[in-house]
């Protein structure tokens, strides 16, 4: 999966990592890689399915997909 991360210079320093596609997934960084690195664990854990949000009715179908 591809994903576009705007990084903005932060205001004090360091740069801020946004993921348009993803709201609400911002994280930050000293450096440019390190901003990246902590986006790529936080785009991670948004992504990460949790079985407790959400149980399908008695006659439902539940597939898995790939993206």
């Amino acid at each position: 999966m591809k994903l576009r991360i705007v990084l903005e210079p932060s205001e004090d320093t360091g740069y801020t990592a946004i993921v348009p596609s993803l709201p609400g997934c911002i994280s930050e960084g000293d450096t440019v890689d390190e901003a990246l690195q902590n986006i790529r664990e936080a785009i991670e854990l948004y992504l990460e399915p949790i079985d407790d949000d959400w149980l399908p009715e008695e006659n439902s179908l539940v597939r898995e997909l790939v993206v």
